[in-house]
């Protein structure tokens, strides 16, 4: 469940919502004059989080490193398909 909070009321109520996160899992968006500023989330959350970004980094990185140059190695063009003139087919060995 994520809800809304302005920034001024988290900062009066934090021990409370400290623990709404921590025990119920909630996850609070705090706002400033409407926009998302922060949140607040259990700490698995962030774990979970911070895995997702290393894993992206690392994928990040092998790329990188495949192509030997610090970039992704670019993959030549191959023709996909041939264009053949319609009509009856040719006998074996007319050209």
């Amino acid at each position: 469940m994520r809800r809304e909070i302005p920034v001024t009321q988290a900062r009066a109520d934090l021990a409370e919502l400290v623990n709404r996160v921590a025990y119920s899992g909630e996850r609070l968006v705090l706002t400033r004059h409407g926009k998302a500023m922060a949140a607040l989330v259990p700490a698995d959350d962030l774990e979970r989080l911070e895995q997702i970004a290393r894993q992206l980094i690392h994928l990040t990185e092998v790329g990188h490193e495949e192509s030997g140059t610090g970039q992704p190695e670019a993959q030549p063009l191959q023709i996909a398909a041939e264009y053949r003139p319609g009509g009856p087919p040719r006998p074996p060995g007319f050209h």
